[in-house]
């Protein structure tokens, strides 16, 4: 038994190292990352003269997320063309490692007749489109193969083209949705104000969702708090001060928006309080920011006001 173990254990080691087979060398180092870290210099300040000198005459560039496989990529004069528009378009412009990456020289020994080096970068692309304010702030990973001459061969990118569409989309006017200015998800804003103004807190707070959501600017976590933390909070304040009354300001607005289906009404408020301790009266201004479901109850409700004036 313990020879077949011995054996087995063997058997297994060989296995393991039978799986290993190496396929060349990575360097941290090599003439082939310089090439490309200069190509990126001159890519960035759209001197096209200086960067066609690291391209070899057949170059070919590729969108790596295209989706077609027939794709022949783009020749030497459009990538050109394609540094020259990405320099003049965006305010800001940079092309640096994302965090504590850094570029890779791979030299591959199988199917490799040609001696090329692979060079993989990963890169935040950072700019501002001049035209439409777009910001721009997204990774982007590069491959490129330099040929035994040190001139760039091919490249590949690989990066979000939502920021592109987005781009293009600014370019034109559309309208997204409908604002009403009398509307049912008003009023069940306007009876949600007006029943905390009369005490009528359990009415209130019945025109929100059993899991809806407060946020106050600067106040509250991202994820905000629940309606049972903000009944408590609301408790508090009410113990220190009185609603003599409730004015609005102008008139409220619904919005509801074609992308994503939102429903959102917004309501300006002055809140006429009494400090209970020296009855001192105080205007407190918010604006109300609610988010409602299908079932017309309140999933959100978004409070901007000056916490300085219940001090």
């Amino acid at each position: 038994m313990k020879k077949l173990f011995l054996i087995a254990v063997l058997f297994a080691a060989f296995v393991c190292n039978a799986q290993k087979k190496t396929n060349g060398t990575i360097y941290i180092e090599h003439p082939a990352i310089a090439v490309v870290e200069n190509m990126t210099k001159a890519f960035v300040a759209g001197d096209v003269q200086k960067l066609a000198t690291y391209l070899s005459d057949d170059f070919r560039s590729y969108n790596g997320v295209s989706g077609k496989i027939t794709d022949k990529g783009d020749d030497k004069a459009a990538y050109l063309q394609m540094a020259k528009a990405w320099h003049d378009q965006l305010d800001y412009y940079s092309i640096t490692p994302w965090g504590e990456a850094y570029p890779d020289a791979l030299e591959y020994k199988k199917d490799n007749d040609k001696n090329v080096i692979w060079v993989l970068s990963w890169d935040k692309l950072k700019g501002v489109h001049k035209a439409t304010g777009v910001k721009v702030e997204m990774p982007l990973h590069r491959s490129f193969v330099v040929d035994k001459d040190n001139k760039i061969k091919m490249a590949i990118d690989y990066m979000d083209s939502n920021v592109i569409t987005e781009i293009r989309q600014s370019y034109s006017d559309r309208t997204n949705g409908t604002i009403y200015n009398h509307h049912e998800y008003i009023n069940t804003v306007k009876k949600m104000v007006y029943a905390l103004e009369n005490k009528d807190y359990a009415k209130s707070y019945s025109f929100y969702a059993d899991d809806a959501r407060f946020f106050s600017l600067g106040d509250f976590s991202k994820n905000g708090i629940s309606l049972e933390e903000q009944k408590a909070m609301d408790k508090k304040i009410l113990e220190k001060f009185e609603i003599s009354s409730i004015d609005i300001v102008g008139y409220p607005d619904y919005l509801h928006y074609e992308l994503g289906d939102g429903r959102t009404v917004l309501s300006w408020w002055n809140f006429n309080l009494i400090r209970k301790s020296d009855k001192k009266t105080i205007v407190f201004p918010i604006h109300l920011s609610d988010e409602f479901n299908k079932d017309g109850k309140i999933t959100s409700e978004t409070a901007y006001y000056d916490s300085k004036l219940l001090d």
